[in-house]
């Protein structure tokens, strides 16, 4: 009987020690993990230096990883090991929601943070190119079509090949990796909009839909586009050893580099703060934060940063955000997602 007893107890420690294991992974670390867009990551930066200096709770800990790869990071489960917060430079796929939640990540809210543009950067050195989407898919696209229709792969060495108008340079874009967001709205926006502006091609991707990706967003890997890898900070820098080449990357990155790079314009529109505000620049794209909901109130100061994040000091018109290069929404618009923020509105896609 008293070895009865002393095994219930026993066994009623282990069950309180199983539970406090579980329940402390994620109270154990008491640093904000945010992952994601290396174009998100200089504003997630500023506003973790700002939620940092009010002394309540720690920095953040902000890794850029790109947009893919943060998804991947955030959806990989719920706990200690796993990323609370994930910066995007384009909207959640319904994949990854659905990936995140085959690892219990279930409930997670999204917040709209502004507006950015994707540049098309060179040096100043260079006098600055005026080219339409058209421009852009008949110099990096893997094929297009010859004078009979048939899709070739591009021969195009030159911009001038490209566009008589275009200077005679090759052509060496540099730019991010397929995991980033900024590359899915270059392909998205510039690519896929190149594309349909040739009528055989608006065609082809009309009467069968499976054409569009392979076809309209296919980049060519014969050495004229360059993956420099998910740190736009880099393309910058490589564009100040190489007055030839192109850069794509974010706006805020040329806002901050204004001194020795130029943005080329696009369908004759300067990529400005004011044009990329009003939408006239053809290039332009949201920008948000995913937040994990299970891990609010477990791991210190979740819900106080998104509230620093979706401030009027921070993402306002005249906020410090709008000052390191980002796009604010609406007041319309900033209001529903600071409600969404408040409330910590569960995504719904």
């Amino acid at each position: 009987m008293k070895m009865e007893k002393k095994m219930v107890k026993v066994s009623a420690i282990g069950a309180v020690c199983m539970a406090m294991v579980v329940s402390g992974d994620i109270q154990a670390r008491d640093q904000i993990q945010v992952v994601g867009s290396s174009t998100v990551y200089p504003f997630s930066t500023m506003v973790a230096e700002e939620f940092g200096r009010a002394g309540k709770f720690k920095a953040p800990v902000i890794e850029s990883t790109g947009t893919g790869g943060g998804f991947k990071l955030f959806c990989a489960g719920v706990g200690d090991r796993f990323a609370d917060i994930s910066n995007a430079s384009r909207r959640i796929k319904k994949t990854e929601v659905e990936m995140c939640a085959t690892n219990g990540v279930s409930h997670i809210v999204e917040v709209k943070i502004g507006y950015d543009g994707v540049v098309l950067a060179s040096s100043r050195s260079v006098k600055a190119m005026q080219m339409t989407l058209k421009d852009i898919f008949m110099a990096l696209a893997r094929q297009i079509p010859d004078k009979s229709g048939k899709l070739i792969d591009n021969p195009h060495r030159t911009w001038k090949e490209v566009n008589p108008d275009l200077p005679d340079v090759k052509i060496r874009v540099l730019g991010p990796p397929p995991t980033s967001g900024t590359r899915d709205a270059f392909v998205e926006l510039a690519m896929e909009g190149g594309c349909k502006s040739i009528p055989e091609l608006k065609e082809l991707v009309k009467k069968d839909e499976k054409q569009l990706k392979p076809v309209c967003h296919g980049i060519r890997e014969d050495g004229a586009y360059v993956e420099a890898g998910e740190n736009d900070n880099l393309i910058v820098q490589k564009l100040g050893a190489d007055s030839d080449s192109l850069g794509i990357f974010g706006y805020s990155f040329l806002d901050q580099n204004q001194d020795h790079l130029q943005g080329n314009a696009v369908e004759g529109v300067q990529p400005t703060f004011d044009n990329i505000a009003k939408g006239s620049y053809p290039i332009s794209r949201p920008m948000y934060i995913y937040i994990k909901k299970s891990h609010v109130g477990m791991v210190p100061g979740i819900a106080e940063y998104v509230a620093e994040f979706t401030s009027e000091r921070a993402w306002g018109g005249d906020g410090y955000l709008a000052e390191r290069g980002l796009i604010p929404m609406p007041e319309a618009e900033r209001k529903k997602f600071v409600e969404d923020a408040r409330v910590m509105r569960k995504l719904e896609m």
